[in-house]
């Protein structure tokens, strides 16, 4: 699915299920961090006008998610907790190539937007499977819908704006590696964790 070459383990979802206001505060947070993303591509490549526009159509849609999953936790009488480090995507950053030009900059960046919607859908994908409660079933089908949109999206924008990367090359060896990093993940009832 989406070209991961690893899937996650279903029993994941049990562990999910033991602090579903965990997964939730954690989701919320992906979400904000995704449009801050969205906003980041903005800021630096603000020139490319098809670019920036779909990047705000990205960064509302994290948004309206981060208020979905903020109205799911209100209606169920949690709380959001306080914003949660994720350490696969701290693997990922550490595979983002520093150097290039501001254009190879930009492809790596959105190779790695790609990745982590790539891997957000597959986990959406088999909560809205295997969770027991229907509500949130229905609730990561629809999201996980979303995020395979916005994982096309920027793979798209990657060979649409590459000048010297061979971008079909370089997601080779993200997937690669994010082959080689997933296994450490999906025991703990975070999104990627």
């Amino acid at each position: 699915m989406l070209g991961l070459q690893l899937a996650t383990d279903p029993r994941w979802v049990n562990i999910v299920e033991t602090n579903i206001e965990e997964i939730l505060t954690d989701h919320a947070w992906c979400e904000q961090k995704a449009a801050s993303n969205a906003i980041y591509i903005i800021v630096n490549n603000s020139e490319k006008v098809d670019l920036v526009t779909e990047m705000l159509r990205i960064a509302r849609e994290e948004l309206e998610h981060f208020e979905m999953v903020h109205e799911v936790i209100k209606k169920r009488g949690y709380v959001l907790g306080r914003e949660r480090k994720d350490d696969y995507v701290g693997d990922l950053v550490k595979f983002m190539k520093k150097d290039g030009s501001r254009n190879d900059a930009l492809i790596e960046r959105l190779l790695f937007a790609a990745m982590i919607e790539a891997r957000s859908c597959e986990r959406f994908k088999v909560l809205s499977t295997n969770i027991k409660d229907p509500e949130l079933a229905q609730f990561y089908r629809e999201l996980m819908i979303s995020e395979a949109g916005h994982y096309t999206t920027f793979l798209n924008f990657a060979r649409q704006y590459s000048e010297n990367v061979d971008v079909e090359k370089r997601w080779k060896e993200w997937i690669a590696y994010e082959t080689s990093i997933i296994s450490r993940y999906g025991n703990k009832e975070t999104v990627h964790g």
